[in-house]
């Protein structure tokens, strides 16, 4: 099925409607690009490790988000990955945010593998993280964090799944509901390994799976795309998700998305979503969420905010 980008459009209404209609209308071009090169040969850099890959398509594609938005709003600021990687800093502000993913599932996407996706997420009156008081942002209700909407394009199967805070979550006009499920032992988790494979760091990773198997969870799922593992988590196809070297322009789209399907986003200490982390948990349910937050060591990224 085809994006119905009038429905989803339709149900923009609000200050940043403008906004939203163009976060569909940049993801829909992006997918199409995508998608034709996704058969065609591909230059491959690598970025923070050999497996942390970079394609001339993630450029073009970035560069084409950015400058579109920025001459219909040329006051608003952006968070974008491939930017990062150059040394653009990540930081929010009080000013309207956009924070893009131009294709994430890019190892998918050299190798071929289907499962890649577009994802741009806007974030407006972001307090700014003071240095010297550790700890998250504060986040949930009555915190001033705002998520305002999430777009992810999952480029060849033509889903779009969109979210906008207090207006639900829908992929192609159909609305998404979590799963509710609360026992561990009957859940699918979902995760992705990130892009450190030292040893200690390998073998936290596989501790933690290994920690979710003992606990005799159904399954745990590696796709090779943290947006749209989310996404499925949002459509009830999953139970949870973590991770550790998550980034923020993973997760910011989602983050509406999974919210406005019912779901739970939080960081994995158990306490409000830092979206600067590089760590989170997500579930359907609050009780899902906290047990696979117990179960887990941490591995160490950092902060995107701090790099």
């Amino acid at each position: 099925m085809k994006p119905d980008l009038e429905d989803q459009a339709a149900s923009a209404e609000g200050p940043w409607e403008e906004c939203f209609e163009l976060a569909v209308q940049l993801a829909l071009r992006a997918g199409q690009i995508i998608r034709k090169a996704l058969s065609e040969e591909k230059q491959v850099s690598t970025k923070t490790s050999a497996a942390d890959l970079v394609t001339e398509t993630d450029h073009l594609v970035e560069d084409l988000i950015i400058s579109e938005m920025q001459k219909r709003f040329p006051s608003h600021r952006f968070i974008a990955e491939e930017a990062a990687a150059a040394g653009a800093k990540c930081v929010l502000t009080p000013s309207p945010t956009w924070i893009i993913d131009p294709i994430d599932g890019t190892c998918n996407f050299v190798h071929r593998f289907p499962t890649v996706a577009v994802s741009i997420g806007f974030a407006v009156n972001q307090e700014v993280r003071d240095p010297r008081r550790p700890g998250p942002c504060p986040s949930g209700p009555g915190a001033p964090v705002q998520l305002e909407f999430g777009v992810i394009y999952h480029c060849t199967e033509e889903r779009l799944y969109t979210g906008r805070r207090g207006r639900g979550a829908f992929c192609n006009g159909q609305r998404l509901q979590v799963s509710g499920e609360t026992d561990l032992s009957k859940a699918l988790v979902l995760t992705e390994i990130g892009p450190k494979r030292d040893p200690a760091t390998l073998k936290l990773f596989l501790s933690n799976m290994e920690r979710l198997l003992h606990a005799k969870a159904h399954g745990v799922r590696v796709i090779g795309s943290s947006t749209l593992a989310l996404c499925l988590l949002a459509s009830g196809a999953a139970d949870a998700y973590y991770q550790f070297g998550l980034h923020c322009w993973d997760l910011a789209a989602a983050t509406v998305i999974i919210r406005e399907a019912g779901g739970i986003v939080m960081d994995t200490s158990g306490g409000p979503l830092d979206l600067m982390s590089c760590r989170v948990v997500a579930a359907g349910t609050r009780e899902m969420a906290t047990l696979i937050a117990q179960a887990l060591q941490t591995i160490n990224y950092g902060r995107d905010d701090e790099k």
